[in-house]
């Protein structure tokens, strides 16, 4: 059965920082690009993050640029989102997806499973 499992939300201050874990059972997560979205009441799901399986490359939304990195541990089936100087409006339930892109992306459609998220409130 392929399962997306993350981890490490929570609630921090604006200016914090928080390390979410994307990890998988019944596929391995190292030949697929990973990506990691959020989504707020209301609000259509976006494209945080992407780290592709081909070579390794990211991409970022503009918003979380110089804050946010992703990378991928191979040794432990797994894949990060380091979240830096954490702002209000990165408050989300935070998704992490696979997709058989070689290439990474933030395109929703192009992600076939999904974990069942994770909360990251900032708040004062």
């Amino acid at each position: 059965q392929v399962q997306l499992v993350e981890s490490g939300g929570g609630l921090v201050q604006p200016g914090g920082s928080l390390k979410l874990s994307c990890t998988s059972s019944g596929f391995n997560l190292n030949y697929y690009t990973i990506g990691w979205f959020r989504q707020v009441p209301g609000k259509s799901r976006e494209g945080v993050s992407s780290i592709g399986w081909k070579d390794g490359t990211s991409d970022y939304v503009d918003a979380v640029k110089g804050r946010f990195a992703i990378s991928r541990d191979s040794a432990n089936n797994a894949v990060y989102l380091e979240m830096n100087n954490l702002k209000p409006e990165d408050t989300a339930v935070y998704y992490c997806a696979r997709s058989r892109s070689f290439a990474p992306h933030l395109l929703n459609r192009g992600y076939d499973a999904w974990g069942q998220g994770t909360q990251v409130t900032v708040t004062s």
